[in-house]
């Protein structure tokens, strides 16, 4: 599959870019705190089950994909296979310095073609033209292979959140994991 990542500009029609970021649940981190930082061990969820987020790009304020172009501290990059968008990753910068990683998707018919590293790979180039000391993202602990795809990737836990998600009866079960590749 020929992919290639480029930024999405004013000429892109938002309504057209349609990724399905599904994925199935089938099994969850159990986080741990030991003297080395944060580790986990994965343990199956059965029944599994689907799971879907709301597309960031529908989502007010933070998520108008119009709202990043053109803007030093905002972008949004596209996976194109042919004439479609195949992924999408949304980045902006934080509050912290960091470069963060506001969603990342791959629609579920193209994953493993290596699109989420090379959406991984082009954030990395803008972070570090932005100066920034690193990458951030966070993921929620029943997204295992998200999670393990970020550690390839050279990512590690830098904390969680186990309370994040209380207020969604949907998703109190949730941890919240906070990801950083530092430079």
């Amino acid at each position: 599959m020929d992919i290639q990542i480029r930024e999405m500009t004013d000429r892109d029609r938002p309504e057209h870019i349609q990724i399905d970021g599904s994925f199935t649940v089938d099994s969850e981190l159990v986080l741990s705190v030991t003297d080395q930082g944060i580790g986990y061990t994965v343990k199956p969820v059965v029944p599994s089950y689907q799971k879907s987020y709301p597309d960031e790009a529908d989502q007010g304020d933070s998520g108008n994909l119009s709202e990043y172009i053109g803007r030093p501290d905002r972008a949004v990059y596209l996976a194109i296979a042919g004439d479609r968008a195949v992924g999408r990753i949304m980045l902006t910068k934080n509050w912290n310095g960091y470069a963060y990683i506001e969603d990342l998707r791959v629609d579920r018919n193209a994953r493993g073609h290596g699109i989420g590293r090379k959406l991984i790979e082009q954030a990395v180039l803008w972070a570090k033209a932005g100066h920034t000391p690193g990458l951030m993202l966070e993921t929620q602990s029943n997204n295992v292979r998200a999670c393990q795809f970020y550690e390839s990737c050279g990512f590690v836990i830098g904390g969680f959140d186990s309370y994040l998600y209380r207020g969604f009866k949907e998703h109190s079960q949730e941890t919240a994991v906070f990801w950083y590749l530092l430079f």
